[in-house]
């Protein structure tokens, strides 16, 4: 093969990880940079392509690379653009295909969703091969997701199907959440929304929990976690919370495409049964009959990092090269 890489970039609301890929799935060579450290898309760009001169050196020289795939948080397949990506430090509609071509001397370059990405990787490398019909759930600093049906992934007519994250599960007084509107799925279900629940709680009750000896508004998910499986009652409670909600959700998915499975991606699955049980009990509670006991509920077997970056990495494959 005359180019037997490709090149799949995370971009993470904290990190962007990337790495090249060669045509068995193995990350040969990767590397990483800060997100949040650029407010200023150039900036970033220039401090990305400088990582990624650095992957594609070791892999023998651009003339190696077919191509690079991107999962970005609201990224469009159908332009190659970031647009209004309300977890990004840069706002309104960014070239970023474009851009990153660019940076690297002209290899072409494919974007999609950081959740679609997720579900490719996992297609192609994960608990989901084999399967035609699932949605893969990435619980993060947001809520994505990446909707297969009949084996493909659902774009819609402009690029963006499959938000489902901005379902809005709280109608009344719902949480603003950061695309701008209340009461998203995201807002209740992300490791953000697991903090900003943990904050009201220790501010509206009076109960001991080992969360008071931290400063509130610096509590991470990890310090629910961490809490909960010390048997703090408070921190339990948050994530049965969270498992309720994002079961009702998983509920309504499930009505809409009849998925084999759903898969739990991300951060927040590291606590692994103190959400899924919720999560479980939730979802079949609220599912409409017919669909009863038919959906699995996963956590994705790959490692956190590799599984976008794989996912991404499998657009690089598909990229058209200029005669």
């Amino acid at each position: 093969m005359e180019k037997p890489y490709v090149i799949g970039i995370d971009i993470g609301g904290t990190n962007t990880v990337f790495g090249v890929v060669d045509a068995r799935g193995a990350i040969l060579y990767s590397g990483s940079i800060k997100t949040g450290h650029y407010d200023d898309i150039n900036n970033y760009v220039k401090a990305l392509g400088d990582g990624l001169q650095n992957v594609i050196s070791s892999a023998g020289g651009k003339d190696k690379i077919k191509g690079i795939g991107v999962g970005a948080p609201n990224g469009n397949y159908f332009n190659g653009c970031i647009e209004f990506a309300p977890n990004l430090p840069w706002k309104g509609k960014i070239p970023l295909a474009q851009l990153i071509s660019d940076q690297t001397g002209g290899i072409p370059v494919t974007l999609t969703n950081d959740a679609n990405a997720a579900a490719i990787g996992e297609m192609t490398y994960g608990v989901a091969r084999g399967l035609k019909d699932f949605i893969v759930i990435t619980l993060g600093t947001g809520v994505g997701s990446g909707i297969v049906i009949g084996g493909n992934l659902v774009y819609g007519h402009d690029g963006f199907a499959g938000e489902l994250g901005h379902v809005i599960v709280r109608r009344e007084n719902g949480r603003l959440c950061g695309c701008g509107r209340h009461g998203c799925l995201e807002a209740y279900a992300s490791a953000t929304g697991v903090a900003r629940t943990a904050c009201e709680l220790l501010m509206t009750r009076t109960e001991e929990s080992l969360l008071r000896e931290l400063e509130p508004d610096k509590i991470t998910s990890k310090d629910v976690y961490d809490a909960a499986v010390k048997g703090d009652k408070l921190s339990q409670e948050i994530f049965e919370t969270t498992g309720a909600i994002l079961g009702e959700a998983f509920a309504d998915f499930v009505a809409f495409s009849s998925p084999e499975a759903i898969i739990l991606f991300g951060g927040l699955t590291k606590a692994g049964q103190l959400l899924m049980d919720p999560v479980k009990r939730s979802m079949e509670a609220h599912m409409l009959k017919v669909f009863q006991n038919k959906t699995r509920l996963l956590f994705s077997q790959l490692k956190e990092s590799d599984a976008a970056v794989l996912g991404a990495s499998a657009l690089g494959w598909e990229v058209k090269e200029e005669l």
